[in-house]
This record gives structure tokens, C-alpha cells and sequence, in this order.
């Protein structure tokens, strides 16, 4: 909706609306992804569907780079990916699998239209993010960007977006979204910290400050005094923003601070 609207997702700028290519073998198109879009805001006739009804598609289907050539698309979602995998693929296997993503990428290097895959998680709890995919791991090692989308354990209607695997670009920043209550859809501030490891294990908000407070008491225990730059360094490589630990010292409240030499000291006092 928001590429072909021209409005661009949050941070990105776009200098003109987006043709899209949407297919979904979950959703109906006229009951339930149309009227999402209208809510959205969506150019309807910038938001294509290549039918399928008695010619199911499959990501290594000719028609997929026809379709992107003739309305000069520069995204096309499939969603979910298994629902394309032809019946005699295993998605499992590798060697199937590495075959079909291989001509896949292709179409998107010669169109220059970018290619989202949906796909639904597993229900291994506890394994590292990167096997959590349905299906072969090679779905990932040939994207080269990964977005996972979970909820917060404590906010059922909020949704964080993690940058998982990015090959071209430094990872970007978590996002969330508000979906599924009376307020609709809306981009939400004050989540950019969450990692994917944090969001599978079931994220509750309030879980990065309560470890910063943690952090700091551990290291000014016993009286210490702690430069805050190394206090800020420590959290840094706990994924702990500096805002995070102004927010739990400020949460501490007994936490005192003094300018020694060229930097500030932080000391609970006995």
C-alpha cells in the first residue's frame, strides 16, 4: 500500500508510486486483501495480482517475469513461499530447493524488481533465528535480506519488524507496528533495541531496561565508581541503547554522579 501510494515505508523516500505484484494463496483477494489496501491507502490499480485460478503459479513459473516485464513492477510479494513450491519440489531438500531460488534471483537481477518471500516460522522454540524457517535453510542463505515479524509476548497487538540477515547494507534498526485492535494500523516509536533472538523467545517490553538496571548495579556494587562511558561500552555490547541506560538509572534513583578528570563518575553512595 505504501509503495504504490508513493508514500515509502518509514525512513524511505520515494520519488514516484510503485507497481506491485501481490499473490497470496491464503487470502481471499476480494473479502480480504482489497479491502486492507483500501484501508491502507493503496492505489489499487498499482497493486497487481497475475491470476491463478485454474494455473496455480510456482516461483519458477515463466509468467513471473512476464507479469514484472509488462506492468513494469519493482516489487512482487508471494505469500507465503511454500504455497509456491511445485508438488514434485521437496522444500526441505537443498538441492531442490537451491535450483528454484537460483532462477528466482535471476528474473529479480534482470528486471530490477525486488522479490519478497513470506514465510511462516517453525515451532522449534529456542533454536537460533536462523533456523526457525520453514522448509531448507537455503531459502535464507539466498536472500539477501531477512525481515522477521513477531508480537511482544505482554502486547498482543504490537508487531516488531528485525533485520535478521542483510548481505548488501549494515542491518537496519527494529520497527513496530500497532494491528488487530480498534486503533488499526500505525508505526510505533521506542522499539528500534529488540533482537531477533529476544523477539523469538517471547520479548516482553520493560525486558531491556530491567537488564540495564541489572548492569548497573552489578558493576557499581560494593561502592564502585564506574566512568559512565564504560558503563554506556558494557551495555553497548549487551545490545543496550544509552537511552535504555538513562532510563534505568533514572528507574534506580539512589544513583549519584560527579565530574572527575574529563568525565562523569556514577556511584550509589554507602
Amino acid at each position: 500500500a505504501a509503495c504504490s501510494s508513493g508514500v515509502g515505508l518509514p525512513g524511505m523516500n520515494l520519488t514516484s508510486p510503485i507497481t506491485v505484484i501481490y499473490q497470496t494463496v491464503e487470502d481471499g483477494l476480494g473479502d480480504t486483501i482489497k479491502p486492507r489496501l483500501m484501508e491502507a491507502g493503496a492505489d489499487e490499480e498499482r497493486v497487481i495480482n497475475i491470476v491463478e485460478d485454474t494455473d496455480p503459479l510456482s516461483l519458477s513459473d515463466e509468467r513471473i517475469e512476464q507479469a514484472i516485464l509488462e506492468t513494469g513492477a519493482r516489487v512482487m510479494i508471494l505469500d507465503p513461499m511454500q504455497g509456491y513450491i511445485r508438488e514434485d519440489i521437496d522444500m526441505n531438500r537443498a538441492n531442490e530447493i537451491r535450483g528454484v531460488l537460483k532462477k528466482l534471483s535471476a528474473v529479480a537481477d534482470r528486471t530490477g524488481c525486488a522479490i519478497i518471500l513470506v514465510g511462516h516460522l517453525n515451532k522449534a522454540k529456542g533454536n537460533s533465528s536462523q533456523y526457525r524457517g520453514l522448509g531448507s535453510i537455503d531459502f535464507r542463505a539466498a536472500a539477501r535480506s531477512v525481515l522477521l515479524v513477531g508480537r511482544l509476548k505482554n502486547q498482543p497487538y504490537v508487531r516488531v519488524v528485525v533485520h535478521d540477515k542483510s548481505s548488501l547494507a549494515p542491518e537496519g534498526k527494529s520497527m513496530a507496528f500497532n494491528l488487530g485492535n480498534e486503533e488499526g494500523f500505525r508505526w510505533l516509536e521506542g522499539y528500534s533495541e529488540i533482537t531477533a533472538e529476544e523477539l523469538l523467545n517471547g520479548y516482553t517490553e520493560g525486558t531491556k531496561t530491567a537488564k540495564a538496571e541489572e548492569l548497573i548495579l552489578d558493576m557499581l556494587d560494593g561502592g564502585k565508581e564506574v566512568y559512565a562511558d564504560d558503563i554506556f561500552k558494557a551495555a553497548k555490547n549487551k545490545n543496550i541503547s544509552n537511552r535504555t541506560v538513562n532510563e534505568a538509572k533514572k528507574n534506580i534513583k539512589n544513583i549519584k554522579s560527579k565530574k572527575v578528570g574529563k568525565g562523569w563518575v556514577w556511584y550509589i553512595p554507602e
